[in-house]
């Protein structure tokens, strides 16, 4: 009974953790942020992002969703630039799992290997000085991906929300 619920435990631990995103950011201590009221994206940046179109229109959706809700406006004659890049590779997990049995050497008994794959992403949000053209601040968040395209959107967002929460540096 004990090792149901220890089972259970350890399931539940392991499918939380995987619905969370990592997310860290850096910043240029020198550069006030308070200056920064609008922003426009960098199509060049944008333009390389190695994803597909709706994936970078649901990522730039969320981004506008986010700033606009922080008081940034959109604008042709922005004060940051927002670029964008990704990076995706499959985790592999391998589980040993040993069964009851009995015997020393050989061992006896049951035992079994599981192996998944897990595809995980990294997106980076850069925010560019307009005038300097120099970068003063990168959110970066990692966490699993989804092929399912109910939950991709959702997603998304999640990731974009957390890494933005640290803009702009307090």
């Amino acid at each position: 009974m004990k090792t149901l619920k220890f089972l259970s435990l350890i399931i539940l631990i392991t499918l939380s953790s995987c619905s969370s995103v990592m997310v860290n950011a850096d910043y240029d201590k020198k550069v006030s942020f308070t200056n920064y009221k609008s922003y426009a994206y960098l199509k060049s940046g944008i333009d390389k992002a190695e994803i597909s179109d709706l994936d970078k229109k649901r990522i730039l959706n969320s981004i506008d969703e986010v700033m606009q809700s922080k008081g940034f406006s959109k604008s042709e004659n922005p004060d940051v630039l927002i670029s964008i890049f990704t990076k995706e590779r499959e985790r592999v997990d391998v589980y040993q799992n040993y069964g009851f049995g009995w015997g020393w050497n050989p061992y006896w008994g049951m035992g079994y290997s599981n192996v998944t794959t897990t595809p995980e992403g990294r997106l980076f949000i850069d925010i560019i000085d307009a005038k300097t053209k120099e970068l003063v601040w990168q959110g970066e968040g990692s966490g699993y991906l989804t092929k399912n395209t109910e939950k991709k959107e959702a997603r998304i967002k999640e990731f974009v929300s957390k890494i933005l929460e640290q803009y702009p540096p307090k």
